[in-house]
């Protein structure tokens, strides 16, 4: 897609700090990190979320994401890593990308601040219920 910058960088056509680089996917360095080092991971095909990764293509993208997470702490002198992706809602950029993000104690990341609910009895068993249905669907 011509006006997706993650395809430009892809591409070619827009620079990036590339960190990584396999046959179905790219890494580079987010340009607004939340620490220094954060990297995100893109399959080269355009795919805005998850959902729509083709299956075939799930294990490579992710042990590419499981090999940046393992390698990172040594590299940056980090403790350890936060690995997430947005799905639509938050997602600043529509092309399917992991957040790759160096952690180390005490850096000041106090994670999501989600409001919280409780169940109602037996809702969560309904919940349950839906969910799992849904996927046992293929």
């Amino acid at each position: 897609m011509s006006d997706c910058v993650f395809c430009q960088i892809i591409s070619g056509e827009t620079a990036a700090f590339v960190v990584h680089e396999s046959p179905g996917t790219i890494a580079f360095l987010d340009t607004r990190p939340v620490f220094k080092g954060h990297v995100l991971v893109v399959p080269h095909e355009h795919h805005e979320t998850l959902a729509d990764l083709p299956s075939g293509q799930v294990p490579p993208f992710f042990d590419v994401v499981q090999h940046i997470a393992a390698r990172m702490p040594q590299a940056l002198d980090s403790q350890g890593t936060f690995v997430a992706m947005n799905n639509a809602v938050s997602q600043s950029v529509p092309h399917l990308h992991c957040h790759v993000v160096p952690r180390t104690k005490g850096d000041g990341l106090r994670g999501f601040f989600w409001p919280r609910t409780k169940y109602t009895d037996g809702e969560a068993a309904e919940y349950a219920q839906q969910l799992g249905a849904a996927l046992q669907e293929r």
